[in-house]
């Protein structure tokens, strides 16, 4: 049952995430975007998805470390040489502009997985279906094929392990062989998925007449008094990036960073946009746990008059 940010209407949960992934793209600024992840990662575990986050932040990290890494590596501008590798200078804003580069993209990695849990797949439907029916069905479907593949895959690895093709052993020309065997029976079965999908939509007749739609959501009064503060608070923190604000100088030489009051401004604006579902959340999460604390009495007394009932019937 979804309670809290993620029962609240889709527009608002499109308008929130929207308005991440434009502040991530603006803003270039490291209090900006470790704010916005730590925002992210308590959502995420409020929302009881810590596990989730865990499982795929190895990968995150390698992804993000390693432009952090190849940045200075490969980009040699700045003033302050740090030291020289392979006769190549190591600037100190190349290497402030790889880790920078590292926030933005682990960013963007836990922006999209709240999005998955928040944004689900009917709510994009009831979103888009309507202007753009072929075009949202597609997105959906090509959304859909990459954890489909890497489920096939799987099952496909140990299918053909017990007939003895292992990509993960042997020499390389070996693993090679069973690794375009294990990849051509994965096209082959997606492929015939695909067609059987198409002459199952041609046989229903999709696409013959303007299809209808059902809406199951409605904004009610929270719903619009959450995409008003959505959008006062966003385009705050938009009109002051306009004036030059919220984005860290680093090429070709880093600026000191230094906080007045419209970057104190522009930054509460930011805080109110971000942590206002970590609000809705901690105030369902609060109100399970009296409801819960509020029934335990009665629920105790209950038991216990029972038990007096049926001592003195006896």
């Amino acid at each position: 049952m979804s309670s809290g940010f993620r029962s609240m209407h889709p527009s608002v949960a499109m308008v929130y995430y929207a308005g991440l992934l434009l502040f991530a793209a603006l803003l270039f600024h490291p209090l900006f975007l470790a704010t916005e992840i730590a925002g992210l990662t308590f959502l995420l575990v409020l929302q009881g998805q810590g596990r989730g986050l865990l499982r795929g932040l190895p990968f995150y990290l390698l992804m993000a470390v390693s432009v952090a890494v190849l940045n200075p590596l490969f980009s040699h501008r700045g003033a302050h040489i740090l030291f020289y590798f392979m006769d190549q200078p190591i600037t100190l804003e190349a290497v402030l502009y790889g880790l920078m580069m590292m926030l933005v993209l682990l960013t963007v990695f836990i922006l999209f997985i709240s999005y998955n849990y928040t944004v689900t797949t009917d709510k994009f439907m009831y979103l888009f279906a309507a202007a753009a029916p072929r075009t949202t069905l597609l997105t959906l479907m090509t959304m859909r094929f990459v954890p489909l593949f890497q489920r096939r895959l799987r099952q496909i690895t140990l299918i053909q392990r017990i007939r003895g093709v292992d990509a993960g052993k042997g020499s390389l020309r070996s693993r090679m062989r069973d690794g375009m065997t294990l990849l051509k029976v994965l096209l082959t079965w997606s492929l015939e998925e695909a067609l059987q999908t198409a002459d199952s939509m041609k046989a229903r007749g999709y696409g013959i007449r303007k299809r209808s739609v059902y809406g199951i959501y409605k904004l009610d009064l929270q719903d619009k008094a959450m995409l008003l503060l959505f959008t006062v608070s966003g385009w705050i923190p938009l009109f002051f990036w306009m004036k030059g604000y919220g984005v860290l100088d680093i090429y070709p030489r880093m600026k000191p960073m230094h906080l007045g009051w419209a970057d104190a401004a522009m930054y509460a604006s930011f805080c109110v946009f971000v942590l206002t579902p970590l609000a809705l959340e901690g105030k369902e999460k609060w109100l399970w746990r009296s409801s819960r604390h509020s029934s335990y009495p009665s629920a105790t007394l209950k038991k216990t008059g029972t038990r007096f009932m049926s001592s003195h019937l006896r």
